[in-house]
């Protein structure tokens, strides 16, 4: 792997929260990816939903999918820069291990039960996850990764949750930079599901080719399809359209960020560490991206189909909540934890049910 001096180096991590025996066969990085896949956090998100609800159907991304198509971009920009793909991969594989079930409405629910308590954060949770919850191990909890994988798993964190995270949360007080792979993985996160979610939403037959035209982005593009192959069909164009989109928001991100790291003559993490944010798209496409965001929140996220979806996940979030408070025995909790306490082994319980498994539970023990 011919690494740039600004990369991340495995052989210069920070290390891990409880010392462990130098791996013969693999780096630090990829022990930390092997952990992720083989932990019961990222087996579930086969069964969590991305936009629609898992029972909706089987054709639809799932947090899996989307995990490993974020992983399998940052790969590749990862490559292009000089940067440590595997750390780059096993921080894509990791950044959804927080989410509730029922994607981003499930995460609102939980959120304005747990307000009381702290709130609830998925960026948090997924760090809670690997730090604590997963429990495969004889001598610590969690998944003891390493500093420069749990620094990219926590995206965002306020000062206050800061403070109580020792040295992962230093930065968002200090206002420094995590990794280049870090930052590269925030932009390959969304350039994924902005335009797969493009995909889904004509797929679910909610979005419709001609919206899609709408999009003067969109539309350009599908001209030069067509142009280059007159007789494609709608689905094959919009598949085609949507790889070029990519493609364009790829190699953008790349060029950009190179001009951006020459200008600022890194020649270490340090440097990394102590700059401006260096990863970004162009101006230009900034404004695309946002094109295409408002786009999908307008025509796909709004839609009254997925608002219904939406409406029914708030309800059974809040109602599997307030059940659990009243009686945590149901799932063995003994009740002998102050309300804070509970409230969180409460959250950490339902943040990692499945789509499916949160209808069972909401049908046998809410009904």
């Amino acid at each position: 792997m011919d690494l740039k001096p600004y990369a991340a180096d495995p052989k210069k991590s920070l290390g891990r929260q409880f010392k462990e025996t130098a791996s013969k066969l693999r780096n630090d990085f990829q022990r930390d990816r092997d952990r992720i896949i083989h932990s019961g956090a990222f087996r579930r998100l086969e069964y969590k939903t991305q936009v629609f609800v898992n029972h909706e159907g089987d054709m639809f991304r799932t947090r899996l999918t989307h995990s490993l198509e974020v992983a399998q971009i940052s790969r590749g920009i990862s490559r292009t820069l000089g940067l440590h793909e595997d750390l780059a991969e096993a921080i894509a594989l990791a950044h959804d291990l927080g989410h509730t079930p029922f994607g981003h409405a499930g995460q609102s629910a939980l959120n304005q039960c747990m307000k009381p308590y702290g709130g609830f954060e998925h960026n948090l949770q997924s760090l809670r996850i690997i730090d604590f919850l997963e429990n495969d191990y004889i001598d610590f909890k969690g998944l003891n990764l390493t500093f420069e994988t749990r620094e990219g798993v926590l995206k965002h964190c306020s000062k206050k949750n800061a403070h109580k995270l020792g040295d992962v949360g230093k930065r968002f007080i200090k206002k420094t930079q995590p990794s280049l792979e870090a930052q590269l993985v925030n932009f390959a996160d969304e350039i994924a599901y902005n335009h797969h979610d493009i995909d889904d939403g004509y797929r679910s037959g909610l979005v419709t080719f001609d919206q899609l035209r709408d999009l003067s982005f969109f539309n350009d593009i599908c001209k030069e399809v067509k142009i280059v192959s007159p007789t494609i069909n709608d689905k094959q164009c919009i598949k085609s359209t949507i790889r070029r989109m990519m493609n364009m928001f790829i190699e953008d991100l790349c060029t950009h960020s190179q001009n951006k790291i020459d200008q600022a003559r890194l020649s270490s993490i340090d440097d990394v560490r102590n700059a401006s944010p260096i990863i970004g798209l162009s101006d230009n496409m900034v404004k695309k991206q946002q094109l295409v965001k408002n786009f999908l929140r307008k025509k796909l996220y709004l839609h009254p189909r997925v608002k219904e979806m939406t409406d029914n996940a708030h309800d059974v979030i809040e109602k599997l909540f307030k059940k659990l408070m009243q009686n945590p025995k149901i799932i063995n909790i003994k009740n002998n934890d102050s309300e804070d306490d509970l409230a969180i082994m409460i959250s950490d319980y339902i943040a990692g049910m499945t789509d499916r498994f949160a209808l069972q539970t909401y049908e046998k023990i809410c009904k």
